[in-house]
C-alpha cells in the first residue's frame, strides 16, 4: 500500500483488514479517530519528557525509538511501513516517557489518540479486538526482541533481523542497526561480511 493518494479511510480499511474486520459504520468510526501526521527526516515523534497519548500506525516511512543510557543512545525497536509504534508504559501510565521516537525518513503516520480509542471501543466489539490485538502485537514483539537479545549469537540475531524485518536491514543506518542488536558497529560488520559470504 502506497501512501500516493491515499485517504483517511484507506488507512482505516488497511487496519480492519490486518486486526478485526469491520462494518461500513465501524470503519466511519474508526476513520474518525485518526489524525494524519507528516514528519521529516530527523524530526522528534515524541521526546523525553513528553507523555505518549498516540498509538502511531506508520503508512510511510523508517522510525526509531531510543533512549539515553550513560550519555549513549541505545536503539529499543525500529520499524517501516504498516505497523504500530508507542511508547506503551508512557501511554498507559500517563506519564513522561524516557523514550524518544524520531524519523529516520520522511515519515506519514496515522496517530490514534489512546483516550478517544477506548471511548469508541467500548460500542464497537470489533473496534475493541482492534484495540487488544493492536497491544497484543507490540507485547510479542517486544518479548521477540528481548528473547533474541538474550538467548541468540550476533550472527543468528542479524539472520533473523533480515529475515523479520528485510526493509529496514536496507534502509536503517548500521550504528542504529548494531545499537538495536546489541553489539558494536564493528561485530555488526564482521557478522554481516560472515553472512553475505555463506549465501555465495
Amino acid at each position: 500500500m502506497t501512501s500516493i493518494g491515499l485517504t483517511t479511510r484507506d488507512v482505516a480499511r488497511e487496519l480492519a483488514r490486518r486486526y478485526s474486520t469491520m462494518t461500513h459504520d465501524e470503519l466511519d468510526i474508526l476513520e474518525s479517530v485518526l489524525i494524519p501526521m507528516k514528519f521529516q527526516k530527523g524530526e522528534k515523534i515524541l521526546s523525553e519528557g513528553d507523555t505518549c497519548t498516540y498509538i502511531y500506525w506508520i503508512v510511510k516511512g523508517l522510525v526509531r525509538e531510543f533512549y539515553f543510557k550513560n550519555g549513549k543512545e541505545v536503539t529499543e525497536y525500529m520499524t517501516t511501513e504498516n505497523t504500530i509504534v508507542m511508547s506503551i508504559e508512557s501511554l498507559f501510565k500517563e506519564q513522561p516517557t524516557k523514550l524518544q521516537i524520531s524519523a529516520l525518513e520522511p515519515t506519514l503516520i496515522y496517530a490514534m489518540p489512546r483516550q478517544l480509542l477506548e471511548q469508541v471501543a467500548m460500542k464497537s466489539v470489533n473496534i475493541q479486538i482492534l484495540y487488544r490485538k493492536i497491544l497484543e502485537e507490540s507485547l510479542i514483539l517486544s518479548q521477540v526482541h528481548a528473547d533474541m537479545l538474550r538467548f541468540e549469537t550476533a550472527q543468528d540475531r542479524y539472520m533473523k533481523l533480515v529475515k523479520l524485518q528485510p526493509q529496514l536491514v536496507l534502509r536503517a543506518p548500521l550504528v542504529y542497526i548494531a545499537s538495536y542488536l546489541q553489539m558494536t558497529p564493528e561485530t555488526l560488520s564482521r557478522v554481516r561480511t560472515s553472512a553475505l559470504m555463506d549465501r555465495s
